[in-house]
């Protein structure tokens, strides 16, 4: 049975809490989430090792999403982020 956001595009800038746990619920219900990174990565990839070496916060918190590397500050990259936002239904962020 095709989740009730199937069909839906979110894209997230986000790190730690916050977007990452509200943006795995929207997974869960179907959507596709692409999560941007910075190029160092989320930290709380490294708030434990418990899953084969990886962070089981982290893990958790973004199963079922995309994942792409960006550095804002390259023409590229932004580039790249704006054309993803302009075919996106949902843009979330928790950067401050």
């Amino acid at each position: 049975m095709p989740g009730a956001l199937e069909g839906t595009t979110v894209i997230s800038l986000e790190q730690a809490v916050a977007a990452p746990l509200a943006t795995s619920r929207l997974a869960d219900a179907g959507a596709r989430v692409i999560k941007l990174e910075r190029p160092e990565g989320d930290f709380a990839r490294g708030y434990d090792d418990y899953v084969h070496g990886l962070s089981s916060y982290f893990i958790w918190n973004n199963r079922g999403k995309q994942s792409c590397t960006v550095d804002l500050k390259q023409p590229d990259d932004l580039a790249l982020v704006e054309s993803m936002l302009a075919t996106a239904d949902v843009f979330v962020q928790n950067l401050s």
